[in-house]
Parts: structure tokens; sequence; C-alpha cells
């Protein structure tokens, strides 16, 4: 089973995934047009688009612990699926800088006085150099440091966990949920690979 669906995955282009990533935040700022999205239009625009970069990054983690425990293989979605958690949360700091809070000089307080958004900033910046080098020239050229470079996706996604947890008022089962996801996620990593053994 697992088998026939690896091969109908090679068959499916990657590109209709970006067309999709990018149709959901259009289709949240409609409803914050439109008044669908509550009294508060631009936190809960901000919000969504948040925990949906969150969730792509979680999925993106996800990938490796399919194909080691499950033998799916989604490896050559995991470009498209980081890429599309660095626009995502990119959108969500552009909708705090531009639609919410509107003053760079406010922007910056923020960011040094309020720890939850200084977590946020600095798994934002890592995001940076691991979207830069997600191209086929960068993985040559880097080669066994590219890998080592692209580790910093644990960091990244602890962080962004974190910064849900803190973001929420008062204790709130789901950014919890979250940090656990992460966590458990990162732990299979370490789990030994079994060896094959030959027969003799």
């Amino acid at each position: 089973m697992i088998d026939h669906l690896n091969l109908w995955l090679r068959r499916v282009p990657t590109w209709p995934l970006y067309i999709l990533g990018v149709l959901y935040p259009v289709w949240l700022l409609y409803q914050g047009m439109t008044g669908a999205l509550g009294v508060d239009p631009v936190k809960a625009l901000e919000h969504a688009i948040g925990k949906a970069g969150l969730q792509l990054l979680l999925v993106t983690l996800l990938v490796t612990p399919l194909r080691r425990f499950v033998g799916l293989n989604l490896l050559k979605f995991r470009r498209a699926l980081g890429l599309l958690t660095f626009f995502y949360i990119a959108l969500h700091l552009l909708v705090w800088f531009v639609l919410d809070v509107q003053i760079a000089s406010q922007v910056w307080a923020d960011i040094v006085k309020r720890p939850y958004i200084t977590i946020g900033m600095a798994g934002f910046l890592l995001m940076v150099p691991l979207a830069i080098t997600s191209n086929n020239t960068s993985v040559r050229r880097l080669g066994r440091k590219w890998i080592t470079l692209h580790k910093l996706t644990y960091l990244v996604a602890i962080l962004g966990a974190v910064h849900y947890v803190m973001l929420v008022k008062g204790f709130q089962i789901e950014p919890l949920l979250y940090l656990g996801a992460v966590l458990l996620l990162l732990s299979l990593r370490r789990i030994p690979r079994r060896r094959r053994i030959r027969a003799a």
C-alpha cells in the first residue's frame, strides 16, 4: 500500500502546493475585508497566519519520521513546505508591522521589551538563511554544510512554539499541544536507525 502511494506521489508535481499555500492568506484577507473575522480582524488575521505557519513547520518536521517509521516518502514536498512556512511567518510579521503596530519605533520597542516578540523575531531571523539556501545551487555549493545549516529548523520550531505559548493569556491547552508536538517530532529524530541484518 505504502509503495503504491509513494509511486503515485512521485508523479504529483509540487507547484500546486505553492498555489494552495498562497490562496489561504488571500482567503483570510477577503474574510477580514468582509467582516468575517470578528470585531478585531487585524489580530484575527495576524494570529491565523502565524498559526498556519507553525502548522506548516510541524508538517515539515513530520516528513522525516513518516519516511523512517511508516515508509511514506514526502521528501519532494519538503522544500515547498519549508518555503511556504517562511512565507507565512513573513506575512505574520508584515501584518503585525503594517496593520497592527504601524509605528517603526514601537515595533523596535516591542521586540526589545516583550520576550514573546523577541523569541518570535529570533525564530524568523533564523529562517532567513534557510529560505535563501533552499535551492539546488546552494545545496551543491555548501555540501554537508547545507545539512548542518538547515538543522536550524529544529531551533526555529522550538522558538515558534514557545512564542505561541507565551503569546496567549492565561493557561491554554492548544499552545502547549503545539509545543509538545514539536518536542515529540524532534525526539523521534533521536531514535537510532535500525541496522539491517544481512543474511549469512
